[in-house]
């Protein structure tokens, strides 16, 4: 079978580029699979691409007429401020906020290749393939990785205002796949989309436990506004290291909150015991060397870092969202603060570093996390291209 990924960003640090190279890799073994990609390769040895047998096309959106231009931006005005979306004007949107010279583009390329299958990484680009569905011979897949909540719900939304649209344009693909029941659910409820759940892998090779006689929290994830609520997690860091002054806190990534978080540690007068590290082909080195992870986020899709931290045997403090219940719930390896509240969150460091049985969650976190293999997660996905 002839597979095609279409992904936006393939060479950058992310869960998301790191779920598709384990999964692209591991189909690969059985498949022809190919990624075609906005990006161009700059290191095939980041993911592991170089001892693979995945191939890689790249696809480029260059200028386009200015007629077509201004008619298409004309319309998309129009559609997003002042016309009601119905099946008639979403069909048109698609055709405008995806302009009529790259969706030829991206249909010649993908049935150049002659593929039985392409998936679309993220909302965004499963778009893309909606409007071109059925200009394509291969079946089309969307492949969701951000919340329903995080796509038409929260504060800033990645979709604002398009929930009809998404919901008329997704009918147009094969399949959706999203990341867990809770967001199944709320797709079949509100849209009336029907869609398959296939859990996220474990990406990395376990190097190494944690301990709690490192006496660290540890949290991984891009800096980027708001998502992984590291700003939340440095202020109760900061309400729980008045009187515990032994434990410090890591966070590991880069992008733009990084001068928000440099400023939250000399408001609190945190330097030495907050340690911001940049993203890292090694990050098992830093599982290792903590005793707890915290998921500070105000939304997730999935939350990769979980499985990842499990793996180093370490206990979780989780924001209460839908997918963390739905993952750890009843596993004794978690305890849940409320989204957002400081003071809870504060109040689950102190308990984590008095009150919790680390050395049994542990043992149970090491356990839990075997049970999310590659070889598991990429027999959900044969079993759906068999569909």
């Amino acid at each position: 079978m002839k597979l095609l990924f279409y992904s936006d960003t393939v060479f950058s640090y992310g869960g998301v580029q790191r779920v598709l190279a384990e999964i692209a890799k591991k189909l690969a073994m059985r498949h022809d699979v190919t990624i075609l990609s906005l990006d161009t390769a700059t290191d095939m040895s980041m993911y592991g691409y170089a001892d693979s047998d995945v191939k890689f096309d790249y696809i480029r959106y260059g200028k386009v007429s200015p007629i077509e231009h201004l008619l298409c931006k004309g319309y998309s005005f129009m559609f997003k401020k002042m016309l009601p979306h119905t099946p008639t004007t979403s069909f048109l949107y698609a055709r405008s906020s995806f302009l009529p010279t790259y969706r030829k583009a991206l249909a010649e390329k993908i049935n150049s290749g002659g593929y039985d299958v392409v998936i679309a990484v993220h909302a965004f680009l499963s778009l893309h393939l909606a409007s071109i569905s059925s200009s394509i011979s291969a079946k089309s897949v969307a492949w969701i990785h951000n919340s329903y909540e995080a796509l038409f719900k929260k504060s800033s939304p990645y979709l604002p205002g398009l929930e009809k649209h998404f919901s008329f344009q997704m009918k147009h693909l094969d399949r959706i796949v999203v990341l867990s029941s809770s967001d199944r659910q709320l797709f079949a409820t509100r849209m009336g989309l029907p869609t398959t759940v296939i859990y996220n892998p474990l990406t990395v090779s376990p190097q190494g436990e944690g301990s709690s006689s490192h006496k660290r929290f540890i949290g991984v994830g891009r800096f980027s506004h708001g998502h992984k609520g590291f700003d939340l997690l440095i202020q109760a860091f900061a309400l729980f290291s008045h009187r515990h002054t032994g434990w410090s806190l890591e966070l590991v990534g880069e992008g733009p909150e990084l001068p928000l978080y440099q400023r939250l540690i000399s408001e609190h007068h945190l330097e030495g015991k907050v340690i911001l590290s940049p993203f890292t082909k090694e990050i098992q080195k830093h599982y290792a060397s903590s005793s707890v992870y915290v998921l500070s986020s105000r939304w997730e899709g999935f939350g990769l870092v979980l499985l990842e931290a499990m793996s180093h045997g370490l206990p979780i403090i989780a924001s209460d969202l839908p997918v963390t219940h739905e993952l750890l719930d009843d596993r004794g390896v978690a305890v849940f603060f409320e989204n957002g509240n400081i003071s809870h969150l504060a109040e689950c460091l102190r308990y984590m570093a008095e009150e919790a049985d680390l050395g049994k969650m542990k043992e149970q976190a090491l356990a839990y996390a075997t049970t999310f293999s590659i070889d598991r997660t990429t027999e959900k996905w044969e079993e759906l291209f068999s569909l």
